[in-house]
């Protein structure tokens, strides 16, 4: 069960309204006051990164949630609260693979055993109108979009521009910050905005955390399109390639972002559903590697008839790097190209009502902007088990 799955869950429950049709429609029993969830996605993934460079890599990624609904526990009406437990082991495949945004979105720095969401939620305006508060990630709203959220390279989820920011990136997977968040849905328009503290590491001259501030707007439907900004409240230093000094020099870091999605054949409760998406963002440029983005593909859901899980979806993503960091190339390096790009092409199906199993298989051309880089082939196999209960 993923994270989206888990607090549209209980926001449905208290009528909260993200921007789902289905769930405002639904005629379902009422939410029970506690949702547990388990979800263990284990990777397998080869890479094979030319000049004799290739490995077999095992991570995993596990995930322990706990949902409430307070109008179904103790009789407060619109209130919900969320939490989710995060674990991950297992190896680096980007080390490997030695791409700028990574193959492989469990992908994480160093195994670790952390709180990974924590946020209480209150409705007001019939369910219209919600502010959260407490420890979030920005992706599981904010630059998401679901036509691409069955791909595997981490350019499908939050933007580059945006998620590498600052040295220990925004608040997202797999360490978040503490944030408040407001949110207006309507039936297929929405607005929301958010101010999350920025993870360690990401200080002024006098070590003052910064915030984050991010907003979006957009509308829902078989037409969807959502556009957002966002700023950080303190300068930055300047990013610089690796093996050159970092720069004193200090700048403000901030960005924006579109993201379509188009229904192209079927509807989203038959077979044969498919939805393409275009995203894209632009930087500053000067605190990220990343000047901008731009990713497009297409979905689809039940396209074997007789199997209602089955999916597929392919995607194309290209990071441009900036004028400053390719400027910034040390002094006889190989000069650097002016982006990075990956293809993904992925399907999953449920095998067991616990079991789901996503073969995927990706191409990297040219590995960090490098001339000199052979490109990457990366083949991969998900298992996802997820339980939850009631």
């Amino acid at each position: 069960m993923t994270l989206q799955t888990v607090a549209a869950l209980a926001a449905c429950g208290a009528a909260v309204g993200l921007a789902n049709d289905a769930c405002a429609q639904a005629d379902t029993p009422p939410t029970p006051a506690l949702v547990a969830g388990f979800t263990y996605k284990a990777d397998v993934m080869g890479i094979d990164a030319g000049q004799g460079r290739h490995d077999v890599v095992y991570l995993d990624n596990a995930e322990l949630t706990l949902s409430a609904d307070f109008d179904s526990a103790i009789g407060w009406r619109g209130g919900t609260a969320f939490v989710d437990v995060l674990n991950n082991f297992g190896g680096a495949p980007n080390r490997t693979a030695n791409t700028l945004q990574g193959v492989d979105n469990i992908e994480v720095g160093a195994p670790a055993l952390l709180l990974y969401q924590a946020w209480v939620q209150q409705t007001f305006a019939g369910g219209r109108l919600s502010v959260l508060a407490g420890r979030y990630d920005i992706n599981s709203e904010f630059y998401y979009n679901d036509a691409a959220g069955q791909l595997i390279n981490p350019v499908f989820g939050i933007g580059s521009e945006l998620s590498s920011t600052g040295p220990n990136g925004p608040s997202t997977f797999p360490r978040t910050e503490m944030a408040v968040r407001v949110r207006y849905a309507g039936k297929r328009d929405y607005v929301q905005a958010a101010m999350v503290r920025a993870p360690r590491g990401t200080v002024d001259p006098v070590g003052k955390r910064t915030l984050l501030f991010i907003a979006e707007a957009g509308r829902r439907g078989s037409t969807a399109l959502s556009i957002g900004a966002w700023t950080y409240s303190r300068r930055q230093p300047e990013i610089v390639p690796p093996g050159v000094s970092v720069d004193e020099r200090r700048a403000a870091s901030h960005g924006a972002y579109v993201l379509a999605e188009q229904d192209v054949a079927g509807n989203p409760d038959g077979a044969g559903y498919w939805r393409a998406f275009l995203r894209a963002g632009v930087a500053d440029g000067d605190t990220t590697p990343f000047g901008g983005g731009m990713q497009i593909g297409l979905s689809g859901r039940r396209i074997l008839p007789s199997r209602p899980d089955s999916m597929v979806s392919i995607g194309y993503g290209r990071a441009s790097l900036s004028d400053r960091y390719r400027r910034a190339n040390p002094a006889g390096a190989p000069p650097l190209t002016a982006s990075e790009n990956a293809l993904e092409l992925t399907y999953s199906d449920r095998l067991s009502p616990f079991l789901t199993l996503q073969p995927d298989v990706q191409y990297v051309f040219r590995p960090s902007g490098r001339r000199d880089a052979d490109d990457v082939l990366v083949l991969g196999l998900r298992a996802i088990i997820s339980w939850d209960m009631p």
